[in-house]
């Protein structure tokens, strides 16, 4: 079945377009990235969904197709209205081709992505085919069918498994060489990409319940951290940091106030504004850069509970503490065998051992002191065999519940309460324990994903309903420091952080929202509701899609943070190629609301890693390395490898393709 935004024609057709974008998906992400394709980088995209209507039960309505088009005619009257208004979008940066009409879209129906589905869509004349299904057989699957159907196409695979995704990186790429000989080695650099949703939102999500000021960005060997500050008062000046990268919402610390988002307009944050439009700006808190550095390499998650001597996590410290006793007497026993027989130390201490374990002579013959001490070494023999039937009971019960799942300790205070442990959640919980953030879980799955991750954590899991009463204060939530509620429900994230905010109204939350509208309704209730609470709202989908449509353009970004509702971009470009770089200076480079040059790799380009910040051999007197600290004065060359932070319209405008008029 075919569609677009205005209608929804019922007589199946092939794709009218060639070199267009294909996206095939089931959930949020699939649609939010059609909207990024076509009302950012203004591509011609066609939308793969499955059917939305059950055939077992009809009376269900089109929830994917309906849901699709209600967000893109949600987009198109936003981005018509930024239009109007000053030829601006949604991110501040200039409208391109944007405006070119919604009927570019199309929205096609498919059980499975077939040979006849890839062929209605127009895949073997596609230059990019996203796959964006939750599952990841079936991305599988659709890849090596696409791949066969067109060895040229532009693959972008989303994939939970990251060394599944590097092997079969591989084999696509090698695929499309062998189908495609002579093929130009950049162009085969890119030609699949896989990528993770719950990767790309985690770092962003797990710093919001950290701090929910903190930003950190942290990828290729390079770590960037951003924090939010607060409006100066009257007569101070704030930090500007190394350099100013948004200005918040003029309502964010009004407690009726909202998140803005792109459609929030002038009242919403201003993405990389301009040192005029910061100076003149009152009463609105900023978002700087901190530092940009080298970043140290990841290590393993710690465990929680603080153990780390395996005994100790097999043997309870009651029963080490009587060994030792046992020992000690083992021990007095054989120095006084010494100091009354003039026995050497070591034949006394064989001595005692023997009739430790009733295996010596009776000293019958001995002098009274021997004998003495053969019967109080057969009364600690005595000691010693219920403390090695405790041993082995002990040892077999830790094997036991080796594999069951932590209960909240007693005492737990300062932690936070992680909601959901699927995909996303897992992904956050790793990168909570990284930062040594001690949490509690809580899942009504036992089969969960993140289920062996906690385990492995050793990181406490509450099993049940969190909407049930009960269940979260099982997991301490009244001593918890922040609520992250990332289950896949909009509802049941709402639902455990209005009943969490009853228990603890001064809680810091940060929840999981697809809708922008119902976000904005959500914060501005808890914020006037709870004033003292810390209230954020994230759509992984939103986070997610700009790095996936990045990758359709045949680029990587290295990382996204969340500015409100909006998303800031970092990413590392070569400056030859673009004229609004190349020859410039930095701060002639400088374009404002839509990028920054942030720093300059000076690594010299023969020795240049793949890695952003790692060189090869140089001698001692070249430079090597990131500057992050350019003169306004340097002239970017077209060598230059440059990190640039940029708004999602921005970034499309530098990396968007040139396209024949006969495509338009």
């Amino acid at each position: 079945m075919l569609g677009s935004v205005s209608t929804l024609p019922q007589q199946p057709q092939r794709s009218p377009f060639s070199g267009h974008m294909v996206v095939c998906g089931d959930d949020a992400l699939a649609q939010r990235l059609a909207v990024e394709l076509r009302y950012v980088y203004g591509e011609r995209v066609t939308l793969l969904l499955p059917p939305g209507r059950d055939p077992r039960r009809p009376e269900l309505p089109l929830t994917q197709r309906g849901r699709a088009a209600t967000l893109f005619g949600r987009m198109s009257a936003a981005m018509n209205r930024n239009l109007g208004n000053g030829g601006t979008g949604a991110d501040g940066g200039s409208d391109g081709d944007t405006g070119a009409g919604v009927e570019a879209v199309r929205i096609l129906e498919a059980a499975e992505p077939s040979d006849e589905a890839f062929e209605e869509a127009g895949v073997d004349t596609a230059a990019a085919l996203a796959l964006v299904y939750d599952d990841d057989e079936r991305n599988i699957r659709a890849a090596l069918t696409a791949r066969r159907l067109n060895p040229r196409v532009r693959l972008v695979i989303r994939l939970y498994n990251r060394k599944l995704g590097q092997y079969l990186e591989t084999l696509l790429d090698q695929a499309a060489a062998v189908a495609v000989p002579g093929l130009d080695p950049t162009a085969l650099d890119t030609s699949t990409t896989v990528l993770s949703d719950a990767d790309t939102a985690a770092p962003a999500l797990a710093a919001t319940a950290l701090t929910g000021s903190s930003k950190v960005v942290q990828a290729e060997g390079l770590l960037l951290r951003a924090v939010e500050r607060t409006p100066p008062r009257q007569g101070e000046v704030a930090d500007p940091g190394l350099c100013t990268l948004a200005l918040l919402s003029s309502t964010t610390h009004d407690p009726a106030g909202a998140e803005g988002s792109d459609s929030s307009g002038a009242e919403g944050p201003q993405l990389l504004p301009d040192q005029q439009s910061v100076a003149a700006t009152t009463g609105r808190g900023t978002v700087v850069l901190e530092a940009v550095r080298d970043a140290a390499p990841d290590g393993p998650a710690p465990r929680m509970g603080g153990r780390s001597a395996p005994l100790s996590q097999i043997f309870s410290r009651r029963l080490r503490r009587s060994v030792l006793g046992v020992a000690a007497a083992v021990l007095g026993l054989a120095v006084a065998s010494t100091l009354t027989t003039g026995e050497p130390p070591l034949h006394a201490m064989y001595l005692t051992l023997l009739d430790l374990f009733a295996m010596g002579d009776p000293a019958i013959e001995d002098s009274a002191a021997r004998q003495v001490i053969q019967l109080l070494s057969g009364v600690a023999g005595l000691m010693l065999l219920p403390l090695l039937v405790a041993g082995v009971l002990e040892a077999f019960g830790s094997l036991r519940t080796a594999s069951a799942l932590r209960r909240p300790p007693r005492g737990l205070s300062g932690h936070v309460v992680l909601l959901g442990l699927g995909k996303i959640g897992t992904r956050v919980l790793v990168r909570l324990r990284e930062l040594n953030i001690p949490v509690v879980c809580v899942e009504d799955d036992p089969a969960a994903r993140g289920i062996p991750v906690a385990r492995r954590l050793q990181v406490p899991v509450v099993l049940g309903d969190v909407t049930q009463e009960g269940v979260l204060e099982a997991a301490k939530i009244q001593r918890s420091r922040a609520l992250l509620a990332l289950t896949s429900s909009d509802t049941t994230n709402l639902e455990a952080t209005l009943y969490a905010r009853s228990v603890k109204p001064d809680l810091q939350v940060a929840l999981r929202l697809f809708d922008d509208e119902f976000a904005t309704a959500v914060y501005r209730t808890l914020r006037t509701a709870h004033p003292q609470g810390l209230t954020r709202s994230r759509s992984v989908s939103h986070l997610a899609a700009p790095s996936f449509a990045v990758a359709m353009m045949g680029r990587q970004i290295l990382g996204a943070i969340p500015v409100e509702r909006k998303v800031m971009l970092f990413a590392a470009i070569k400056v030859a190629g673009h004229p609004q770089l190349e020859g410039r200076t930095v701060e002639q480079a400088f374009r404002a609301g839509a990028w920054r040059v942030l720093a300059l790799d000076a690594t010299p380009p023969e020795d240049r890693h793949p890695d952003l910040t790692t060189a090869g051999p140089t001698s001692s007197d070249r430079p090597s390395g990131l500057i992050w600290d350019l003169h306004p004065g340097y002239v970017l060359r077209p060598e230059d490898r440059v990190v640039i932070a940029a708004t999602r319209r921005g970034l499309a405008e530098l990396l968007r393709r040139r396209r024949s008029l006969t495509h338009r």
